[in-house]
């Protein structure tokens, strides 16, 4: 039998990872904003690349929505509830922080390149160091589910 709390755990691994993605495209968005407004100002053209930086943290909620569904599964295999919420919460956590810190760090990338109009393959360098976070959560959540 499956307890309240393992669903709990479900819905916090896809919950906490999308409000990460949100908070971090949202911050990475404005940024962009801001920096294809100085672009146009100045009469300098506009970097569509911005458009990547904003939608960055979007895969933090198909990360979360996978472990959603990789806890699920273990679910169906009988391992603990209690596991599966700790899971759920933990790397939901871990994953929309990945998001949100994806997204301001894209919101400084958005920013510069507006600004100088170079550093770009740097600044997705930094970006990816961010993602990774998350795609670690995801098989270390995975390798705790069994």
């Amino acid at each position: 039998m499956t307890s309240s709390l393992a669903f709990l755990g479900m819905a916090a691994a896809l919950g906490l990872s999308a409000l990460g993605s949100a908070a971090g495209a949202g911050a990475a968005g404005m940024s962009s904003i801001g920096a294809w407004k100085k672009c146009y100002a100045n009469g300098k053209p506009a970097p569509f690349i911005m458009v990547a930086f904003s939608g960055a943290p979007l895969t933090q909620t198909i990360y979360g929505f996978l472990l959603m569904n990789f806890i699920k599964s273990a679910l169906a295999r009988g391992i603990d509830p209690m596991l599966a919420f700790g899971v759920g919460v933990f790397g939901g956590c871990a994953i929309g922080l990945s998001g949100l810190f994806q997204g301001r760090c894209a919101a400084g990338a958005a920013d510069a390149l507006g600004s100088t109009g170079k550093g770009s393959a740097n600044y997705f360098i930094v970006v990816g160091i961010i993602e990774t976070v998350a795609l670690f959560t995801l098989v270390f959540s995975l390798l705790l589910l069994g």
